[in-house]
């Protein structure tokens, strides 16, 4: 195994113990499912989940979200307003935000700060 590959695999590891560790802590119910943000280079992707019954109630992407020129933390907030509105279709109104391994700051601020205006409680 090459420099690199061994460096790459321990990034890996410790993702997925920071992840054990949050999961420990955070859960959805029915009542109160969890608010799930993943961030790419390119993009971000929210889902609404129900860790309970392992289900997810909704979802949605910056890729929904119109095709004009944006910043990508104003593409964020954008989504955090559309999550809110799809969970208020569905009659949810408190979540559990989960902002994954990142910090929070920036496009997940964002996002959870257009959840929060367009309704969500957290």
């Amino acid at each position: 195994m090459g420099f690199m590959k061994k460096k790459q695999k321990e990034k890996e590891i410790k993702i997925k113990r920071k992840k054990r560790r949050q999961m420990a802590k955070i859960r959805g119910t029915k009542d109160r499912p969890r608010l799930s943000v993943f961030r790419s280079n390119k993009h971000i992707f929210s889902q609404i989940i129900d860790d309970k019954e392992g289900k997810t109630l909704v979802a949605a992407s910056d890729k929904e979200i119109e095709k004009t020129k944006r910043e990508k933390s104003e593409r964020a907030f954008m989504l955090g307003e559309l999550i809110a509105k799809k969970a208020s279709k569905k009659a949810i109104k408190k979540v559990v935000f989960d902002r994954g391994r990142y910090k929070y700051h920036g496009r997940v601020k964002a996002l959870a700060d257009g959840a929060r205006k367009a309704g969500l409680k957290f």
